[in-house]
């Protein structure tokens, strides 16, 4: 059974980068048009230009993941923001990620770091450039 679903891998790879650019672009939306609304309190003024730096890198980082263009660059940059949003923002308020509402964060951070090395799978534009170039 363990090879027969080895061969998904590929798309596998692929609903997980979806997926998890999907919940970024969402949060970038959030960030920069409140569109849903969110239901949380307005952040402090003093936050807003980080903010506004993180849902432009959230929209288009995310954008970029979520076709499949660039991903490794994208993905890069992206795990690096999670990662300083986790040390900077969450873990100082708590040393643990379920009180320090920072488990997202990490997971995000995570999630990207793999696909810096694992690539963008099945259904990508990364993937269609590679077969265009030829061998």
């Amino acid at each position: 059974m363990e090879n027969r679903l080895s061969i998904y891998a590929p798309q596998a790879l692929a609903l997980l980068r979806i997926v998890t650019a999907l919940l970024f672009v969402h949060a970038g939306m959030v960030l920069l048009f409140n569109v849903p609304a969110s239901t949380h309190p307005l952040p402090p003024p003093e936050m807003k230009p980080i903010l506004l730096v993180a849902g432009i890198l959230e929209l288009a980082g995310g954008a970029l993941v979520l076709v499949g263009l660039f991903t490794r660059a994208a993905a890069f940059i992206l795990s690096g923001m999670m990662a300083v949003a986790y040390w900077g923002f969450h873990a100082p308020m708590n040393m643990w990620p379920a009180n320090n509402m920072g488990s997202a964060a990490i997971l995000f951070s995570f999630i990207y770091l793999y696909l810096v090395f694992a690539g963008a799978g099945a259904w990508s534009l990364d993937a269609r450039r590679v077969r265009a170039s030829g061998p």
